[in-house]
């Protein structure tokens, strides 16, 4: 899909990535071409699914959720059904942020954002703690973010 796009298309995504409410016409006049091509180039970027949608996005920060722990999950099945459950289990929960399932000593590396610590306390103890197949955990309280996007997805 890569090889398909042009410097047009790359500076079309870089303008729309910084500021998906720009309006065709300055978008026009920043990568050099007329609207009636842009609004087309995009109309192709979004049919192709390069460009997947549009969507607010909320700082953290802004909302109070400046706690972030990781936490290392290994599972006691990993039977392609027991992912599956725990897959759907742990997208249920809105404090969860990001998850992977990961090669290695353990078998899930989920990201917490909440407000405190407390908090996170009741996330592990009343979410976290009743996933399906889990086995144990393992907890990291981030100090600092060094490198961090500053917004998130509800």
């Amino acid at each position: 899909m890569l090889e398909d796009i042009d410097q047009i298309d790359r500076k079309i995504i870089h303008e729309l990535q910084r500021d998906a409410r720009l309006p065709v016409t300055e978008l026009a006049q920043r990568v050099g071409l007329s609207k009636t091509p842009v609004a087309a180039r995009i109309r192709r970027l979004e049919a192709t699914g390069l460009i997947a949608g549009y969507r607010a996005l909320l700082s953290p920060i802004k909302m109070g959720l400046t706690h972030v722990t990781f936490v290392q999950i290994s599972l006691s099945d990993t039977r392609e059904t027991a992912l599956k459950r725990f897959n759907a289990a742990v997208r249920d929960i809105p404090e969860i942020d990001e998850c992977y399932m990961i090669a290695g000593g353990f078998d899930y590396l989920v990201k917490i954002r909440t407000r405190d610590m407390a908090e996170f306390r009741r996330v592990m103890s009343e979410k976290v703690s009743a996933l399906p197949f889990l086995h144990s955990t393992s907890s990291f309280v981030s100090m600092e973010a060094v490198i961090e996007p500053d917004v998130i997805t509800i």
